[in-house]
């Protein structure tokens, strides 16, 4: 199996006064093609912080990410954000999604930026909007959706680039249980039929206990790391 996202060492700290403020101590992790894995802490553990790492939001003060085998630390801006846009999907805790634009409309956005044709748009927003199971809201606004559809938009907008991995934050911390539970299934499709790989950072154990792979964090330190099944 081969290793999409590898940090050697990583270390990430932010100016504190005279004695920076460490939030990862030298994180040695793989993330591989195919895995269905959580990243698990209390509050301040490091999470969203590494999630930033392997996502190629921030850069870290020492160490290495390596995503299919590049230092990304070589990359300049624009090399990174084309890195971002093929390899990476992003699915956040409170959707993002803009409020005046339709379902579809959102979905089409990433694609828009990327100078997509617009017939060639639409058909992968509405396909992919079929596939979360939003076939016949994709002409909602966000106002008109629940949380958990408009959690199934920001799904279908992660997707259209076809990342090969989708990095979550807290993806049901928003939601209720229930429907928390249809998202997760959700996931758990898109990993096994499509291939896709999911890091979901959370502090819940009902839904870390749904995935394959965890990681637990503690103070910026990996503390545990075992297969759930």
């Amino acid at each position: 199996m081969s290793s999409i996202i590898e940090t050697v060492n990583l270390v990430k700290e932010y100016p504190q006064g005279d004695t920076p403020l460490r939030v990862l101590k030298g994180i040695n992790m793989t993330v591989d093609e195919g895995d269905f894995m959580a990243i698990m802490g209390p509050s301040g553990s490091g999470k969203s912080t590494l999630l930033n790492m392997i996502g190629a939001l921030d850069k870290p003060t020492s160490g290495t990410v390596l995503i299919r085998g590049v230092d990304i630390s070589t990359l300049n801006d624009n090399q990174l954000a084309d890195l971002r846009s093929k390899e990476i999907g992003f699915i956040f805790q409170f959707f993002n999604l803009i409020s005046r634009m339709k379902a579809r409309g959102n979905v089409e956005l990433p694609m828009a930026i990327a100078g997509v044709p617009r017939r060639e748009r639409r058909e992968r927003a509405s396909k992919l909007l079929e596939m979360v199971g939003l076939g016949k809201r994709m002409h909602h606004r966000p106002t008109e959706l629940s949380g958990g559809e408009q959690q199934r938009v920001a799904i279908a907008r992660a997707l259209v680039n076809n990342p090969a991995v989708l990095l979550c934050d807290e993806v049901t911390g928003n939601l209720d249980s229930g429907t928390g539970d249809d998202i997760m299934q959700l996931l758990r499709t898109l990993n096994r039929e499509e291939g896709k790989t999911f890091v979901l950072i959370t502090h819940d154990p009902v839904v870390a206990q749904s995935t394959d792979r965890l990681v637990t964090l503690h103070d910026g330190e990996i503390i545990g790391e075992k297969r759930v099944w």
